[in-house]
């Protein structure tokens, strides 16, 4: 089984992870599959969450497989259905129309999640901030919509992580401002994927791998492999860029190709500078490595943000972490743990 992070296709050249300690397959080991007769590999995707979810895990029963598969996408739709900007019921949007006029119950788990999102606010120093929708609320992708320059700038001040105010004993989300709005889409497919394999690990599994969009979360290896997980190409919708051999690893990867539109000369996407109040355009692709779903998916946004230098200086610094970003010219950088292709 080969899974690639936004792309049908995984060939290309493998990357060696080479950081000690981590639980990272450096070589293919080509071991024989060994298992009951009846075992085998049972998945499913769905278009969910504005994007495709899949679960696929090992295991030698049908019918409890498809159940546990089961299981992993109704987790995937209760999370929609509490963060999902989209859904007028959802809580998160509860929070964003009274927020700003008094303090909102959020309830534990997303109080939980917008906490993380502050915290990782504060480690990349404002390059992944939840407030970014106070400006991307004006976006239409399909529609081919962009907010004009007057609008941008009218509410770029709005983008700050600062005006978001939690209450920890009520757990309760206020805003100082009127005008803002949080979403949680930089880190919220990441939550889907870790929570989906810890239903899978508690329900015995060992082998399985959960994606969402550019987010994937592995359980295990693939039977005495390692997953191999490719990287699309920016620039070239079934091509892969290179591939990485991962265990029991998440990885997740923002590009400007997953929602966009090109207008005279000028890519427009939804990852949003909070400095700039408009699309990044250093990078065209950022995928970081590391065990938690959760801060690979903010922490590939905030590298994206943050460019080449000052993303790749921010995984430095984060022991467990790796990352492998492409600039807008085709150009190819890792973080230091990692060892590059032989080609």
């Amino acid at each position: 089984m080969s899974t690639s992070v936004g792309s049908k296709h995984s060939a290309g050249f493998p990357v060696s992870l080479a950081k000690p300690g981590r639980r990272v397959a450096g070589v293919i080991a080509m071991l024989a599959l060994i298992g009951p007769a009846t075992a085998d590999w049972h998945g499913e995707s769905r278009p969910m969450m504005g994007t495709e979810v899949s679960v696929h895990l090992w295991h030698d029963d049908p019918v409890e497989a498809e159940a546990l598969i089961e299981a992993v996408f109704a987790e995937a739709s209760r999370i929609d259905h509490l963060m999902s900007t989209y859904k007028d019921t959802s809580r998160i949007s509860a929070v964003n129309r009274e927020a700003a006029d008094r303090p909102v119950y959020a309830g534990n788990e997303l109080f939980g999640l917008v906490r993380r999102a502050l915290d990782i606010s504060v480690l990349t120093r404002g390059a992944f901030d939840i407030t970014y929708d106070s400006v991307g609320q004006h976006y239409d992708f399909r529609a081919r919509k962009r907010p004009d320059d007057e609008t941008v700038a009218a509410e770029r001040g709005l983008i700050d992580y600062r005006l978001v105010e939690l209450d920890d004993t009520a757990q309760s989300i206020r805003f100082v401002k009127q005008g803002v709005r949080i979403n949680l889409g930089g880190i919220a497919k990441g939550y889907v994927v870790e929570r989906g394999v810890d239903i899978l690990r508690h329900r015995g599994v060992t082998n399985a791998i959960v994606t969402a969009g550019g987010d994937s979360r592995m359980l295990g290896d693939r039977r005495g492999q390692p997953f191999m997980i490719g990287i699309r190409d920016p620039r070239r919708a079934e091509a892969v860029a290179m591939s990485v051999p991962l265990e029991d690893e998440a990885v997740s990867t923002s590009g400007d190709y997953e929602r966009y539109f090109d207008e005279n000369g000028i890519r427009y996407h939804h990852i949003i500078s909070p400095s700039t109040g408009a699309p990044a355009h250093e990078l065209t692709s950022a995928t970081v490595f590391g065990p938690d779903a959760v801060m690979t998916d903010a922490l590939s946004t905030s590298v994206f943000v943050m460019g080449v230098d000052l993303g790749l200086r921010l995984i430095a610094g984060l022991p467990d972490y790796e990352s492998i970003v492409i600039d807008g010219e085709g150009r190819i950088y890792y973080s230091d743990g990692l060892q590059p292709p032989e080609r």
